[in-house]
């Protein structure tokens, strides 16, 4: 179907990412793997290009464009030639959105040159080993000093998209005990300079995918935080973090829908050229119904997903919209790359072809930014069930 989502000045900017990647990424990518993160300097050339100035506010230097089309781009221009930006898009999507909604205009002038320029990474660590989808369970706890004047943080987080690399995180943590008839009480944001002394990344986690996004354990001991790093007010995260989950759980499901339409296309050239049995498989019945399948599912997540883009422009995408997006695109990602899989047969378990990264990459999209089964939890509320 014929897609009205983009415009000329979008098409523009896809040419321009596409360049970039050719460039910058796809020759360097296989040792980047290999490395289990993508190099600094990375982060530093997208600063460059204006990659992570484009939703600043112009009053801070940035571009001031809010639309999530170009974030869409990208997702489809990465997934098109099979790799990734490492942790670019935990600075953009996790990072940008509490710092411009919640951070205060003194926050904004100090942090925003160095966040769109690359030299101040950021992360959001939430998940904790014994925290996950409940973070009413934060255990990491930060006390106020008597005169007020700093935090003193002490605890511990993992699975921390972007954590090694990290220059500035925004630590949800426990500022008062949870309220008798209220978990979620007591939780704040503190944004923690990873300079600070008692700060340290533990282990760099080793995924089975999305193995050049670095993915760590942190740890807090004693570590010193000014009271002027307070994002937002005093606990009030666990409200902070349900407002930003609707643009993660539609990054996620835009993402798993590129991914998906990249397997395709790998999949059919592959066909196209590899030989069974003396014939093309492309030739044969089953390949072309399986892939017949396949686009029909990936057609009806692009309707949706451009669908939710444009809600999501407009101010007007629920929470329970985004979870249909995230469950909907997420489970038709991994039905459709394991089937484009199966068609490449012993090749495609082996990670120089795309399909694999992509088979690997794309599984942990039904765990990450609340697990799939929370998405039903959250559509049948919504149903009143």
């Amino acid at each position: 179907m014929q897609r009205t989502l983009f415009t000329e000045d979008h098409h523009a900017f896809r040419e321009s990412i596409r360049g970039f990647l050719a460039k910058e990424v796809v020759p360097y990518y296989a040792q980047w793997e290999r490395d289990g993160m993508v190099p600094r300097d990375l982060y530093r050339k997208l600063g460059d290009i204006g990659y992570f100035g484009i939703a600043v506010p112009e009053q801070y230097g940035g571009a001031g464009i809010s639309s999530y089309k170009y974030q869409a781009v990208v997702a489809e221009e990465v997934s098109r030639v099979g790799v990734s930006l490492g942790a670019a898009g935990a600075h953009l999507l996790l990072g940008l959105p509490y710092l411009l909604e919640f951070g205060t205009d003194e926050q904004r002038r100090r942090w925003m040159p160095g966040f769109m320029s690359g030299d101040i990474m950021t992360a959001l660590a939430m998940t904790e080993p014994g925290a996950g989808s409940d973070l009413a369970g934060i255990r990491t706890n930060a006390t106020l000093s008597a005169d007020g004047s700093h935090y003193v943080v002490n605890g511990a987080k993992t699975f921390i998209s972007g954590g090694a690399q990290a220059d500035l995180i925004i630590v949800v943590c426990r500022t008062s005990p949870a309220a008798a008839d209220d978990r979620r009480a007591g939780l704040s944001l503190l944004c923690v300079d990873t300079k600070s002394e008692g700060f340290e990344v533990g282990r760099t986690l080793d995924k089975i995918g999305m193995r050049t996004s670095d993915t760590a354990e942190l740890s807090f001991t004693d570590v010193t935080v000014p009271a002027e790093n307070l994002l937002g007010e005093e606990g009030m995260a666990f409200s902070y973090l349900t407002h930003n989950l609707v643009q993660e759980r539609l990054g996620c499901g835009y993402t798993s829908f590129a991914q998906a339409a990249a397997a395709i296309a790998f999949t059919t050239h592959y066909v196209q050229e590899r030989k069974v049995f003396g014939k093309l498989l492309s030739s044969f019945q089953n390949t072309k119904f399986v892939l017949a399948e396949c686009a029909a599912e990936v057609e009806a997540a692009q309707a949706m997903v451009d669908k939710a883009v444009e809600l999501f422009d407009a101010h007007a995408l629920g929470a329970a919209d985004a979870a249909k997006v995230k469950l909907f695109c997420t489970e038709v990602a991994g039905r459709v790359i394991d089937k484009c899989l199966q068609l490449h047969g012993g090749y495609g378990y082996i990670l120089e072809y795309p399909i694999a990264r992509l088979y690997t990459d794309t599984r942990v999209s039904r765990i990450f930014a609340g697990s799939n089964e929370v998405m039903k939890t959250i559509i049948a509320k919504d149903m009143y069930l």
